[in-house]
């Protein structure tokens, strides 16, 4: 049984508690909200007061949060984990946040003495319910070793993508690639419905064409044809309009630091823009197809 810290406990934060904890390990828990952490508490986890706290004699400390200046605020602040963790443990940040700030955070941990990894997950709140996320991996190998089995109570694809910071590119670029397959999926189901076709019968098709894609397959923006889709729950996220936008933002970023053009991922990145300031950014990802119908003319 290992002692774990967990800071963030949101969307997807909770449910990998929950994970955590069904397998005997002890998890103490930290966030800013206290209903979050009592939710957690009710489940077996143990809340900490502080920071330090939290850090305090853990082997392994995990976070999911929102951006980068959060994750280096709760590694490097005056009150911050890396002023409390053992040199022995292991913190992995499954946050989705810029390539840079994971790197800066994997060197100050060297100089340190510490153990990180960037650990980004994919799959959505159902994917850390069920522990079938993907997660994608940055740093050293034997880091990563360690982590494993733990990761492995998360997540069902666990992957080393390589040196500091490339869990971060790997995460940001099948985010851009999510992105722009959902907006082409929802064009097509739009089309095919002012052409006189069934909704189903065309995703009967395209599941078994050329057409075939996650976005279509499982996470159909059509309600009906996949019914553990967000599409058939009002768009109740899933994954949220908002963050699907920033990871987007994310990747525009990271193209510019490689001075590359993503025209797809350029125009993705607008189109969701214009869909959160229309009010829909804590809807899935998936209801941009709203917006798209509306664009036909």
């Amino acid at each position: 049984m290992a002692a774990i810290g967990f800071i963030g406990l949101g969307h997807m934060g909770a449910p990998m508690v929950r994970n955590l904890l069904k397998h005997g390990h002890d998890v103490t828990v930290f966030d800013i909200s206290q209903e979050a952490m009592q939710a957690l508490t009710e489940h077996g986890a143990k809340p900490a007061n502080s920071l330090l706290e939290l850090a305090k004699n853990k082997e392994f400390v995990f976070s999911s949060l929102q951006t980068g200046d959060q994750v280096k605020y709760v590694c490097d602040g005056s009150d911050g984990l890396f002023a409390t963790l053992s040199t022995d443990a292991v913190f992995v940040d499954c946050s989705s946040i810029d390539i840079e700030s994971a790197r800066e955070l994997h060197r100050l941990a060297q100089s340190k003495g510490l153990h990180l990894l960037d650990a980004p997950v994919s799959g959505g709140v159902a994917g850390a319910e069920a522990a079938t996320l993907t997660i994608m991996v940055g740093g050293d190998a034997a880091t990563f070793n360690k982590a494993l089995p733990l990761l492995q109570l998360l997540g069902k694809n666990i992957i080393h993508a390589g040196a500091a910071g490339n869990g971060q590119a790997a995460k940001i670029c099948n985010n851009m690639l999510l992105g722009i397959s959902m907006i082409g999926v929802c064009e097509a189901m739009t089309l095919s419905d002012k052409l006189g076709l069934d909704p189903k019968v065309f995703f009967e098709i395209a599941a078994k064409s050329s057409g075939q894609c996650w976005s279509l397959t499982s996470y159909c923006p059509v309600p009906g044809p996949v019914p553990t889709a967000p599409s058939n729950r009002d768009y109740a996220p899933g994954f949220t309009a908002q963050m699907m936008l920033k990871d987007l933002h994310l990747s525009q970023d990271a193209a510019s630091t490689v001075d590359i053009n993503t025209p797809l991922g350029y125009l993705a990145t607008q189109l969701y823009q214009r869909f959160v300031e229309e009010g829909f950014g804590q809807k899935d990802f998936s209801g941009i197809i709203k917006m798209l119908a509306t664009d036909v003319k």
